[in-house]
C-alpha cells in the first residue's frame, strides 16, 4: 500500500509541482487550499506525512499545527515557508512540526527530507505493533531471544540511562536505527526530540548544511538563516546514521561537535552550543577506512568508547521463527493477504540460508514469498520463487504477466484475475472460491468490494 501524503498550499503552480514530484517517488497524494481544509482532511484520512505552507487564508499553518496534531495524532508535519520571518521555521518545529523548508527549496533535498520522516513514521507504527504483541519496555520492541541478543539487549539498557555518546557498528539490515531508537527511548533524554540524518543519502554540498545550519547569504539561494540538525536536536538526540560515508573534510567538525557540543553554522563566526547526545551508526569498518585515510582516528576513538556490534542475523538463527511470525503479520496487512503459517519445511529453507542481507532482507523474503502464496500456508515452493525472482505459476496456468505497471497495480490486476479464475471455477460460489484461495469468506468479501467485483455474473 503507497503511503499517503496531504499537502496544504494554496498556491496551484506549486502544489501541482509537489503531487508530480512526490507521485513520481510512489507516494499517494491528497490536497487541500486552506488550513482548515487540512485539518478536516487529517482527521478523516489516514495519512503518513502532512506538508503544509505557513502563509494561507484563514488560518495560519503555525495556529494549524495543535489542530493536525489532535485530528491526526503521530502523523508528522513538514512546514513551507517562503513569506514569514526567518525564524518562522523554527517556530513550527517549537511547536512540533517535524522539519521545515523555506521556499524555494530544491526538490531533491526535499525528497531526502520526506523518505527520511518516512522511514520514521514506518518505524514508528511497527514499533506500536510489536507494543500490541505485549510490549512493555522499549527493549521488547527488539525481536530475538538468542544468546548475542539477550547480551546485547542488557549493554543497550547500560548505555542508555548513561549520558555518553553512542556508536553502533554492524552490518547492513541488522537493525542499528531500530536500536538507535530504542537508546534515546530509554534514556532521559527520551522525551526531547530524535532526529535523524543519513550521512550517505546527503548530496555532499547540502550535508553541513543539513548537519549545522547556515547564515543568511552563506551561499546562492541562502535567503535566510536555517537552523541545522544539531540546533533541532536540543534537548534530545541525534543520529547520525552511515557516519562511515561522512567526508573526510567535514570530520573535524563533527569531532568538534562531540567533544565541545558546538560549532559554527555555514557561513558563521559565532558558534552555537549544542545541548543533543550524539547517536552514530555504521556498517563499515572504521579502522579499515582510517587505514585507507577516509576517516580520520581521533574523532573514531572519541565516540568509540559506549559501542554496540550488533550480531549479523546468521549468528541468531534461532531467532528467526519469531522474526518470521512478526514479518508475516506484517506482509498480511500490506497486501491484504490472510495467511496464516510458515512450513516446517519452508522455515527448514530459511534456516539453511546465511542471510547476507541480515533482517531486512529477511523480512524482503517473507514478504515476497506471501505475495506468492495463494493458500493459508507458505510453502517452500514460495520461499523457492521469492529466492530465484521467479514468475508465480498459479491456478489453471495463471501467471502474473510481464508488465510495465507499478509493482503496487500490477499485484492488483493479479489479484483481481486469481479472483476472477476462482468465481468462475465454483459458479459463483464464494465460499468454494474462498477456500480454494486458502482465505476466509469475509477476505473475499473484502477483495470483491475493494475490486468492485460481483460474484452473480460468474454463478453458471
Amino acid at each position: 500500500m503507497a503511503e499517503k501524503i496531504l499537502i496544504v498550499d494554496d498556491d496551484r503552480a506549486f502544489q501541482g509541482m509537489l503531487v508530480e514530484a512526490l507521485t513520481d517517488k510512489g507516494y499517494e497524494i491528497d490536497t487541500a487550499p486552506t488550513a482548515e481544509d487540512g485539518i478536516t482532511k487529517a482527521g478523516a484520512g489516514d495519512y503518513d506525512l502532512i506538508l503544509h505552507d505557513i502563509k494561507l487564508p484563514g488560518m495560519s499553518g503555525l495556529e494549524a499545527l495543535p489542530h493536525l496534531a489532535d485530528a491526526a495524532p503521530g502523523v508528522d508535519v513538514i512546514v513551507m515557508t517562503g513569506y514569514a520571518s526567518k525564524d518562522s521555521g523554527v517556530q513550527a518545529m517549537q511547536h512540533g512540526a517535524y522539519d521545515y523548508f523555506t521556499k524555494p527549496f530544491s526538490l531533491s533535498e526535499m525528497e531526502v527530507v520526506v523518505r527520511r520522516a518516512m522511514e520514521k513514521r514506518r518505524m514508528q507504527l511497527e514499533l506500536a505493533e510489536l507494543k500490541k504483541r505485549g510490549s512493555t519496555s522499549p527493549l521488547h520492541d527488539i525481536i530475538g531471544q538468542s544468546a548475542p541478543m539477550q547480551a546485547i539487549k542488557k549493554r543497550i539498557a547500560r548505555v542508555a540511562e548513561l549520558n555518553a555518546d553512542v556508536l553502533i557498528m554492524g552490518e547492513t539490515g541488522t537493525g542499528k536505527e531500530l536500536v538507535s531508537d530504542t537508546i534515546h527511548a530509554m534514556s532521559t533524554r527520551g522525551k526531547g526530540p530524535f532526529v535523524k540524518l543519513n550521512c550517505a543519502a546527503i548530496p555532499e554540498n547540502l550535508i553541513e548544511s543539513e548537519l549545522f545550519g547556515h547564515e543568511k547569504g552563506a551561499f546562492t539561494g541562502a535567503t535566510s538563516v536555517k537552523h541545522g540538525k544539531f540546533e533541532m536536536a536540543k534537548g534530545g538526540s541525534i543520529l547520525l546514521d552511515e557516519l562511515g560515508e561522512m567526508p573526510m573534510h567535514l570530520q573535524p567538525k563533527i569531532l568538534r561537535a562531540v567533544e565541545q557540543k558546538q560549532a559554527e553554522r555555514l557561513g558563521g563566526a559565532k558558534p552555537v552550543k549544542y545541548d543533543v547526545r550524539i547517536i552514530a551508526a555504521t556498517n563499515l569498518d572504521l579502522e579499515e577506512r582510517i587505514a585507507q585515510g577516509h576517516f580520520r582516528s581521533d574523532l573514531y576513538y572519541r565516540l568509540n568508547v559506549a559501542t554496540l556490534i550488533l550480531p549479523p542475523l546468521r549468528e541468531r538463527k534461532t531467532d528467526l521463527p519469531e522474526l518470521a511470525d512478526f514479518f508475516l503479520d506484517r506482509a498480511n496487512r500490506r497486501l491484504g493477504t490472510d495467511i496464516s503459517a510458515i512450513s516446517a519445511d519452508a522455515m527448514e529453507i530459511f534456516f539453511n540460508y546465511d542471510w547476507p542481507g541480515n533482517i531486512r532482507q529477511f523480512a524482503n523474503a517473507v514478504e515476497r514469498a506471501a505475495i506468492f502464496c495463494t493458500s493459508s500456508v507458505i510453502t517452500p515452493s514460495e520461499v523457492d520463487q521469492a529466492f530465484s525472482n521467479k514468475q508465480p505459476q498459479k491456478d489453471a496456468g495463471l501467471s502474473l504477466p510481464e508488465t510495465s505497471l507499478p509493482l503496487k497495480q500490477a499485484l492488483i490486476q493479479y489479484e483481481r484475475s486469481l479472483i476472477e479464475n476462482a468465481l468462475r471455477l465454483t459458479g459463483g460460489t464464494q465460499t468454494d472460491a474462498a477456500e480454494s484461495l486458502g482465505i476466509s469468506a469475509k477476505n473475499l468479501w473484502n477483495k470483491l468490494k475493494k475490486h468492485g467485483m460481483d460474484p452473480a455474473q460468474f454463478k453458471a
